[in-house]
């Protein structure tokens, strides 16, 4: 039997939705009251808790143009941990269009509006989603996406990545075990693995289809997750 996720606040998935963004000078300025809120969210287990901590130190420590390069090295080079949702599951098919679509209005029917060329499916959207909903109701629904974050957290940890304690916090959320290992302060600077090295860890990572419900809004098509990948954009 699988133990029930804790509920966290709102401001908790606000607050990830950022460190997964990528870095800007809005990041670096809301450092502190990120870590606030972390410090006082009891809906984060303690282990969570911490590893964010050491995420917010690793950003208080870096400049910005290093984040950055850190960022795009991280997770625009490879499916293994790409922040895209379908990506990890879809293929190039009607359904992942569909999907989008579906998922894109389910956003506008709770007042979140995205920019030009922002993808639903992007998980700091996603995030910023849930932070509009019940607690209990963006529990549920990121329970459905647990598989593909373990898998992100999984692929992040093997690379040494500060990154693993944002998304690893995420984890006992949607009720999935976790347990990041320690990061090595300067490992994120590290050339990341070359393309063949992605095509063997996303080898390793067999998808189930996920779907996405969206029970607070009765009315919203459910948005369906198939097994075929897509090519990269």
């Amino acid at each position: 039997m699988g133990v029930t996720p804790p509920v966290a606040s709102g401001a908790v998935y606000a607050v990830l939705a950022a460190l997964l963004d990528y870095p800007d000078d809005a990041l670096h300025g809301a450092l502190d009251e990120a870590r606030a809120i972390v410090r006082s969210e009891r809906g984060l287990p303690r282990d969570a808790r911490a590893g964010l901590e050491r995420f917010l130190d690793y950003c208080a420590q870096r400049d910005l143009i290093t984040l950055q390069e850190n960022y795009v090295a991280l997770f625009d080079r490879g499916r293994a941990t790409s922040l895209y949702l379908f990506e990890h599951v879809h293929g190039e098919s009607r359904d992942r269009g569909q999907a989008m679509v579906d998922l894109l209005q389910t956003y506008e029917r709770h007042g979140l509006w995205l920019r030009p060329h922002e993808l639903p499916d992007y998980l700091p959207v996603f995030l910023e989603y849930l932070s509009r909903l019940a607690p209990k109701e963006a529990r549920s629904l990121l329970a459905e996406t647990g598989e593909i974050l373990a898998s992100i957290a999984d692929k992040l940890t093997k690379r040494g990545s500060h990154y693993s304690f944002v998304v690893g916090a995420l984890l006992p959320l949607a009720g999935v075990r976790g347990d990041p290992a320690p990061v090595d302060p300067d490992d994120d600077a590290r050339t990341p693995p070359g393309a063949a090295d992605y095509r063997a860890l996303d080898a390793a990572w067999a998808d189930e289809p996920v779907r996405f419900v969206g029970a607070a809004t009765p009315t919203v098509m459910p948005v369906q997750f198939h097994e075929k990948r897509p090519a990269r954009r």
